[in-house]
């Protein structure tokens, strides 16, 4: 194709993306001057009125089949769901939403990141859809608060974060779960573990070992924290501590969801994972699972621990299992002043097991090693390997595909509880 008939049309096309912009803005206008008319009304009210319009008689000779369903579809977004992003929520592939203000849109699938075309009509609208979605679940962000925590009503989680603090703001992030609640048999259909493994970690949960879950960021601990919690006995009282409820647990009759909660300009105190630790010990929990330790609480979860809540979980950033329990002494350093000594034999005495998490080159996540900690030796927590992930190369395999297994180290040295539970 010669250079002048690219050029005819690339102006064509844009011709027509300004004039499908141009009769969207009209029409949308048109809706919205009606419904402030007709008062409050539903989905299919709304749908109703935005046809009525398209078929209007000055419109609808402007716009063909698909574009008018294309429209219809938009607006509808626009007015009643979250705009532009609502096709993406609805699409399973989409596992992450990235919105860097007005620039860019990008999307992860299958692992990977890339631009998506579409973009918000003005920052206005970004910053509606932002206020829409964190007065879902009774949270507050603007320019005296520009960083907040949110979740949607399917259970993704957002990270906002607005101008001043970001300076090509507003900043959205969206983590997608999937709508079914991962399972330990999805993990072993998706290779994330073997059978042999999630039959193991199933008579741990169940025996009432206290279990931590480590990895880098997109490793998974969310997802694997939910699917250890459906191994859990159903007649137990389990109490779920989150910064922002993501966890799914299917089955538990006796289950109490707490949430904390920021402060705001009303003069509501803030609610910390810390205060939720400490009044939920009085609500005589069977287990206590703490979404995520990333700070002060560390402290807090470990003297839990101490106390009698066998069974309970939480999960925290590391790049191995070892390098956790140095993260867990700095946090609990920040949260209590107390000897470095004490804080390690608290660490070695509250936990069990370490399950170490990790997404490989290929995008997949996998459990890395799971270790047992085994008490203190010469002023040190002591780490006994259970399983370690070992790559196999073998020839015709795909170079960019990952295979491997868990190789199991060594037997457990603390079966006690194990017993207990008649395993």
């Amino acid at each position: 194709m010669e250079k002048g008939e690219e050029n005819r049309i690339g102006k064509e096309n844009s011709t027509e993306k300004e004039k499908y912009k141009y009769l969207k803005e009209r029409i949308g206008k048109s809706v919205l001057s009606k419904l402030e008319q007709r008062g409050e009304l539903n989905d299919e009210e709304i749908k109703e009125l935005i046809y009525e319009q398209l078929s209007a008689r000055e419109f609808a000779p402007a716009l063909d089949v698909k574009q008018r369903w294309r429209l219809a579809r938009e607006l509808f977004f626009s007015i009643r769901r979250l705009d532009i992003l609502q096709e993406l929520l609805d699409d399973e592939s989409v596992t992450e939403i990235m919105i860097n203000g007005m620039d860019g849109i990008f999307v992860e699938k299958n692992g990977r990141l890339s631009r998506w075309d579409g973009c918000f009509e003005s920052r206005e609208k970004l910053e509606d859809v932002i206020q829409q979605m964190v007065a879902g679940c009774n949270r507050v962000v603007n320019e005296a608060s520009p960083i907040v925590d949110a979740r949607l009503k399917d259970g993704s989680r957002v990270n906002v974060v607005l101008a001043p603090t970001a300076l090509n703001g507003p900043i959205v992030t969206i983590r997608r779960f999937s709508g079914e609640p991962m399972s330990m048999e999805r993990l072993v259909h998706l290779e994330s573990l073997d059978r042999e493994v999630c039959d193991f970690l199933r008579k741990l949960v169940i025996s009432g070992y206290n279990i931590f879950i480590s990895g880098g960021t997109g490793s998974g601990k969310t997802t694997f924290l939910n699917a250890l919690s459906g191994c859990l006995p159903p007649h137990e009282r389990v109490i779920t501590i989150e910064d922002s409820a993501e966890l799914q647990l299917i089955g538990m009759e006796n289950l109490v969801r707490l949430e904390t909660r920021n402060a705001n300009v009303e003069g509501c105190k803030p609610i910390t994972i810390r205060d939720l630790i400490r009044t939920s010990l009085r609500m005589r929990p069977d287990r206590i699972i703490v979404g995520e330790v990333r700070g002060g609480e560390a402290i807090d979860m470990m003297q839990a621990l101490n106390c009698g809540h066998d069974g309970s979980m939480s999960t925290g950033h590391a790049n191995s299992a070892k390098d956790m329990l140095s993260r867990l002494e700095t946090m609990a350093l920040m949260g209590m002043d107390l000897p470095l000594p004490a804080i390690r034999r608290q660490i070695a005495s509250a936990l069990d097991i370490i399950i170490h998490l990790g997404r490989l080159r290929d995008k997949s996540r996998k459990v890395l090693e799971i270790v047992e900690v085994d008490g203190m030796e010469d002023g040190e927590i002591r780490l006994h390997p259970l399983y370690v992930f070992q790559e196999e190369k073998k020839e015709g395999w795909e170079k960019h595909r990952v295979r491997g297994r868990l190789v199991k180290q060594g037997e457990m040295l603390h079966t006690e509880k194990m017993a207990a539970a008649g395993f």
